[in-house]
């Protein structure tokens, strides 16, 4: 079977591609490196779309977040279905429910997505399925967190700061946060490519995890001594300065994709545990 892949140079098309080189003939591509018009997708089964306009730190406009979200999105499969493409699989994300909250996202959960980046996933989301027919399968997986060796963003920060301070003012919190290991996410990928199945999926590892606990398995497999301490003030004074951080850190985002490992017929191959280990020290190759 022959694979087209975007976003191919992140960290979860890495893992994908070195995982499953042996199994698909896969190609890549690039918006920002190569020529959308000379494109060719004759000859391509399944195209696997993971680039995206994420989260910036220093910001980005309403306008980048739609060109790329969705415009080019759209324009991939519209190209992918006209040139007798069978499956198109569009990597979304959680935020298309919202932000934090205390009830588990279902597949069926309705979407309020809250940000640019949860409105323009959506949207493209929702332009997809309409370009779905007998002959054009269109697979959606919403994600949440995804973390593995090579992560970026939150989540290497994290580690690096349970690496560096002995002393953390994490402890005692008692939130419920969903992730999911690279390792079950591309399990997941390779799962809806083989069966041929179309709709929308979620992806999350077995359990979700408080912060203090995401942290005890980090320096754990670190071999770092930390003492995890509570500080109310401490809580206090970064929901005043930094409500985003204090979200992440102290608030619930919880999934449940029982429907998903249903339709599927599947369980995920790596425990929490498992992933927190092989994002610190790798998969043997």
């Amino acid at each position: 079977m022959k694979i087209l892949f975007t976003g191919a140079t992140g960290f979860i098309g890495n893992y994908f591609i070195n995982k499953y080189k042996n199994k698909y003939n896969i190609k890549t591509f690039s918006f920002l490196n190569d020529n959308f018009e000379k494109l060719e997708l004759f000859h391509i089964d399944t195209v696997i779309h993971l680039s995206a306009l994420v989260h910036q730190m220093g910001g980005a406009s309403e306008e980048e977040y739609e060109q790329i979200n969705v415009t080019q999105t759209v324009a991939l499969a519209s190209k992918s279905k006209n040139s007798g493409v069978k499956h198109f699989i569009f990597m979304s994300t959680v935020k298309v429910y919202g932000e934090e909250t205390k009830k588990a996202y279902t597949e069926k959960t309705i979407c309020k997505p809250q940000d640019d980046y949860g409105k323009t996933k959506l949207k493209a989301e929702l332009q997809l399925q309409k370009l779905q027919d007998n002959d054009f399968k269109v697979s959606i997986i919403r994600t949440p967190i995804v973390y593995g060796y090579g992560v970026k963003a939150n989540i290497k920060n994290l580690v690096n700061l349970v690496n560096k301070v002995p002393i953390l003012p994490f402890g005692k919190i008692k939130n419920k946060r969903s992730m999911v290991y690279v390792g079950n996410l591309c399990y997941l990928i390779d799962e809806i490519i083989t069966q041929e199945k179309a709709g929308i999926f979620l992806a999350c590892d077995e359990e979700p995890l408080s912060t203090t606990r995401l942290c005890e398995l980090i320096s754990n497999n670190l071999n770092k001594k930390v003492y995890y301490i509570k500080i109310p003030f401490f809580t206090f004074l970064l929901k005043m300065i930094k409500p985003s951080f204090h979200k992440r850190l102290y608030e619930s985002l919880e999934v449940d994709n029982t429907q998903t490992k249903e339709i599927l017929n599947l369980n995920n191959i790596y425990s929490v545990e498992d992933g927190i280990r092989l994002m610190i020290k790798g998969e043997v190759k």
